[in-house]
């Protein structure tokens, strides 16, 4: 507990959890276990939504961006944003002024949503009502937010074409550069053309983000100094030692290629370097059994997706035809260049493909068999779960911060309760009142009696509804100064929680919390409360 204290949190933070090791070593297999006797720092759980016995589970997939490799944001998604500009003004004819123009990478979160025609950011709660917005960068008041999405006859869904969702840390450098890019349009009309609206603005940036992956430009950088944009992780070795010494496989599926690929999980696995004094090498294939780079997902998890499977030639990255994995005889050459996996043979690296073909692979025969660990809640968790039925666990490396301040602001959050139900209670008596006021026979004294109960009675509401708002003020502040808390906008669960609780079967902050519970775990949600349930269980 010494060393929780010296981190910052106190004993509250850090829930009880069973925690033992094989062997009596911590490391490398440090899970759950009757009798461990020892607490889990709350901020390293695994949450669960959906009930999930791993004794079901026979393979484990991850992705690698962002979920094996998390990425720095202060210096990645700011070379991301640099790389960005540079093509706006560049190849799309943008002005100049753009290269001096900073990046605030702390300012965009993940769950919001662009209105690309109307230049709004907004976030919404899971219901979709927009709770807070901008434009640009200028706040909208009630008022405003009421007029643009609350006045129709017809909801808006609030998906694409005209909205873009920011649901992958990749996308925040795009997120706020179209902010700044909103703001300039708005101040300086006459420094864009006409024909350059919103929307459009929205399109060049998509345009220069694209070109900056296609080009190699944010790639050639990490691949030289991928300890300034990769966080080290000594954890990832062992948790994979740890679920294939369980008798289950393991694979990677990325939408990255072979070169990046490499490089990067040296990186991660053993800390080797394109010019370090530990030169990159193959070793890090051990630790899998099947490795697709180039998935181009979400598309892989579409069985009826006509692509090519092909195996890579490590030292090369040649690509070798294959039929669904089988390697195929080259023309005048009768002998496959590269054999059929066997058990006792290393790991086999392909492109392309799709989820089809992983299966064949993995001698998969019921896909409730995977469970596959991404970031992105679109590209990796939506898809495999809702088109396949994967099991999933989605990692989401803000809820450190989030459960940290959830249990620090504990008791304000109880004060919140007991001020919303003191309004409440003001309320039901004013409207009581004025209810009496309108149908009671009253004289003249009883009348203005009641008038002058219910206007004191109002006066104590407001004054509690102003309170009430401040602290919430505050609460949301504490949080993220512009966006509030992550998985809840006001007092309902946000847009983002919302797509976490139906489409991940698990969710935590880091993918090497997995090392922390037993291999074989039954997962076993909280129960389902409703708003009815609260008021008869002693909470």
């Amino acid at each position: 507990m010494e060393e929780q204290r010296a981190n910052g949190l106190t004993d509250g933070v850090v829930e009880f959890h069973n925690v033992g090791s094989k062997d009596g070593c911590e490391d490398p297999h440090k899970w759950s276990s009757p009798g461990g006797g020892k607490k889990m720092d709350v901020r390293n759980q695994i949450f669960c939504n959906r009930s999930l016995n791993m004794k079901n589970i026979i393979a484990v997939g991850f992705d690698m961006d962002y979920t094996l490799a998390q990425y720095k944001s202060e210096t990645f998604e700011s070379l991301a944003y640099e790389g960005t500009v540079r093509k706006l003004v560049y190849g799309l004819g943008y002005p100049s002024e753009l290269l001096e123009w900073t990046f605030d990478w702390n300012y965009m979160v993940r769950g919001l949503v662009l209105d690309k025609k109307k230049g709004n950011i907004l976030k919404m709660d899971r219901h979709k009502y927009v709770k807070v917005a901008y434009h640009g960068f200028k706040e909208l008041s009630k008022e405003e937010k009421v007029d643009i999405y609350g006045t129709s006859l017809v909801r808006d869904s609030f998906d694409e074409p005209d909205y873009a969702l920011i649901d992958t840390l990749f996308s925040l450098a795009e997120a706020y550069l179209f902010a700044q890019l909103v703001d300039f349009k708005d101040n300086n009309p006459d420094k864009l053309p006409k024909d350059v609206d919103y929307g459009r603005m929205y399109k060049d940036v998509r345009s220069a983000v694209d070109l900056c992956h296609r080009d190699g430009t944010l790639k050639q950088m990490v691949a030289k100094e991928p300890n300034k944009y990769i966080n080290e992780d000594a954890t990832i070795v062992p948790l994979i030692k740890m679920i294939r010494d369980s008798g289950r496989s393991t694979f990677l599926v990325t939408n990255s290629l072979w070169d990046y690929t490499n490089i990067v999980m040296n990186f991660l696995c053993g800390g080797c370097t394109v010019n370090g004094p530990q030169t990159c090498n193959f070793d890090w294939l051990n630790y899998f059994d099947v490795v697709i780079t180039g998935s181009a997902k979400p598309g892989f998890f579409h069985e009826e997706s006509r692509v090519n499977l092909f195996e890579v030639e490590l030292l090369s990255g040649m690509l070798i035809n294959t039929d669904n994995g089988t390697a195929m005889a080259q023309v005048g050459d009768p002998s496959p260049k590269i054999s059929l996996k066997s058990k006792d043979k290393a790991c086999r690296v392909f492109q392309g493909g799709n989820v089809g073909h992983l299966h064949s692979l993995l001698s998969i025969e019921s896909s409730s068999q995977v469970l596959y660990v991404g970031d992105h809640i679109y590209g990796d968790i939506l898809r495999s779960k809702k088109v396949l039925g994967w099991r999933t666990m989605l990692v989401v490396p803000e809820l450190e911060k989030e459960v940290e301040l959830l249990w620090e602001l504990r008791d304000t959050r109880k004060k919140l309760i007991s001020t919303r139900n003191e309004r409440d209670t003001f309320e039901d008596k004013i409207h009581h009142m004025n209810w009496s006021l309108k149908f009671e026979d009253m004289n003249v004294s009883e009348k203005e009696e009641m008038l002058s109960a219910v206007k004191d009675l109002e006066f104590k509401r407001d004054e509690v509804q102003l309170s009430l708002q401040e602290a919430q003020r505050e609460i949301h502040q504490k949080f993220h100064n512009v966006w509030g808390q992550l998985m809840k906008t006001g007092c309902q669960s946000s847009r983002f929680a919302h797509q976490v609780e139906r489409f991940a079967c698990l969710y935590t902050s880091q993918v090497s919390n997995l090392r922390l519970y037993s291999p074989d775990k039954h997962y076993r949600p909280s129960e389902d409360l409703m708003s009815h349930d609260f008021h008869h269980l002693p909470l």
